[in-house]
């Protein structure tokens, strides 16, 4: 990646499951030489809340609430520092999972704890949004076959993808670029990576949009 410009000392990439947030970000680490922090995957309570069983939705949501707080604030990227990070997640993803899956009383105890984990973390200078419809993570989900991930429902996956648009569509944090990942596969094709890093080593500013269109991928908004 040609360095015209002083690159974004901490991107995250973001978006539902299997949207490839691990492998764009472990890319990036690697292209960029960069610290590389992975979204916590072990959680003992993730399989019962996904059989539907009482009070796991809570307690799996604070454990990865705590387990993240735990990964960012760890971050060395005060003013003095020159290192590079790339995160496969953004803090604030954690709440966005919370206002699915808690009811009102469960709510009103996590946010007392994220607000105050939240002010403790830095903010990502680029966000990479990671797009793809309901269908396609299924066929994504399907395809990977992992154990832990059968039992999640159509529904469920739809009110995921639903949420990230919302959340994404309102978000003004960090310089922004959204990228459609239902008609292009960069884990597979090459050719739709190179694109995109030709797109993430130019200057984003605002929010962007890397769309599958040849030449024609970026717009802006």
């Amino acid at each position: 990646m040609a360095k015209l410009f002083d690159l974004p000392r901490y991107i995250a990439v973001e978006g539902p499951i299997r949207v490839g947030k691990s492998t764009l970000s472990n890319i990036l680490a690697e292209r960029l030489n960069a610290q590389r922090v992975t979204d916590p995957e072990q959680n003992s309570f993730l399989a019962p809340f996904y059989q539907g069983e009482p009070g796991a939705a809570f307690q799996t949501q604070f454990t990865f609430l705590v387990q993240r707080f735990e990964q960012l604030r760890d971050l060395d990227l005060g003013a003095r520092s020159q290192k590079l990070v790339v995160s496969d997640f953004i803090f604030e993803k954690d709440k966005l999972f919370a206002y699915l899956n808690l009811n009102d009383q469960e709510l009103d105890t996590y946010n007392r704890y994220y607000n105050y984990f939240r002010d403790q973390l830095p903010t990502p200078d680029l966000v990479i949004y990671l797009q793809a419809t309901p269908e396609v993570l299924k066929k994504r989900l399907k395809k990977k076959n992992v154990a832990g991930e059968k039992a999640i429902s159509e529904e469920y996956l739809e009110e995921v993808v639903k949420a990230y648009e919302h959340f994404f569509f309102h978000y003004t944090s960090s310089d922004l670029l959204i990228v459609n990942t239902s008609e292009i596969d960069f884990v597979e094709r090459n050719e739709d990576l190179q694109e995109l890093l030709r797109k993430v080593s130019a200057p984003i500013k605002g929010t962007q949009y890397f769309l599958p269109l040849g030449s024609q991928e970026a717009a802006s908004a």
